[in-house]
């Protein structure tokens, strides 16, 4: 038995391909920026299933009280056709449609967008915590926030191994934190975003400790020292 749990222990340190690979430090932070306090509240910019409101003065057959942007960022206009509304604020998109419509349609077209409201934001937490999910999240949540709300790590959780994935401009990319470091006050707190991945890390050779002491009971593995 004890050559059995030697192999176990061994086994738990060769350990599965690290995210080692990912960016960390600075660079982590470049995908996947703080909430900076003292910066100005940025613009709303429209995403899939938000629900906008497009005027055209003096044009009540162009105008629409509500259209749904699609799941690829989409919306159809009369007139203006098909446009790429996700990232755009209110505003940006009121030019876009402008312009549009000033080609060759209406002589000074007066656009106004506005957002009727927005798609539920959320996150999933995946991995060595307590309970994996997607949860709701609001814009001033972060990643100790998010693991939060999935009951924190479990006592096999690597903490100097949580993966923020992230789309941006299309690409999926991932970065690397260390939650003491978060914790302590060492590091920021990165700010999720909707659509983000979060993965917690498992520590093989915790695990394996677990294992044993879990297994010990019932192989009588552990006997009492007498003095």
């Amino acid at each position: 038995m004890a050559m059995v749990l030697l192999g176990l222990v061994l086994a738990g340190c060769q350990t599965a391909p690290r995210s080692a690979a990912l960016p960390q430090g600075q660079a982590a932070y470049e995908i996947a920026p703080a909430i900076d306090i003292a910066a100005k509240p940025q613009a709303y910019r429209i995403g899939p299933g938000d629900l906008i409101s497009v005027q055209v003065f003096q044009e009540p057959d162009l105008s629409a009280e509500k259209i749904q942007v699609d799941d690829v960022g989409r919306i159809q206009v009369p007139l203006a056709g098909d446009i790429l509304a996700t990232g755009l604020t209110a505003p940006e998109l009121a030019a876009v449609i402008t312009e549009r419509l000033g080609r060759e349609f209406i002589r000074y077209p007066r656009v106004v967008v506005s957002v009727v409201s927005t798609r539920e934001q959320t996150v999933a937490v995946e991995g060595e915590v307590k309970m994996p999910g997607v949860y709701k999240i609001s814009p001033s949540d972060t990643l100790l926030s998010a693991i939060a709300r999935a009951q924190s790590p479990t006592n096999v959780a690597r903490l100097d191994e949580i993966v923020v994935f992230r789309t941006v401009n299309g690409r999926r990319l991932g970065a690397r934190f260390d939650l003491r470091e978060i914790r302590a006050g060492r590091a920021a707190d990165p700010q999720v975003l909707g659509g983000d991945v979060i993965v917690v890390g498992y520590s093989s050779l915790k695990g394996i400790y677990r294992d044993i002491l879990q297994a010990a009971p019932l192989f009588n593995i552990f006997t009492q020292i007498k003095y």
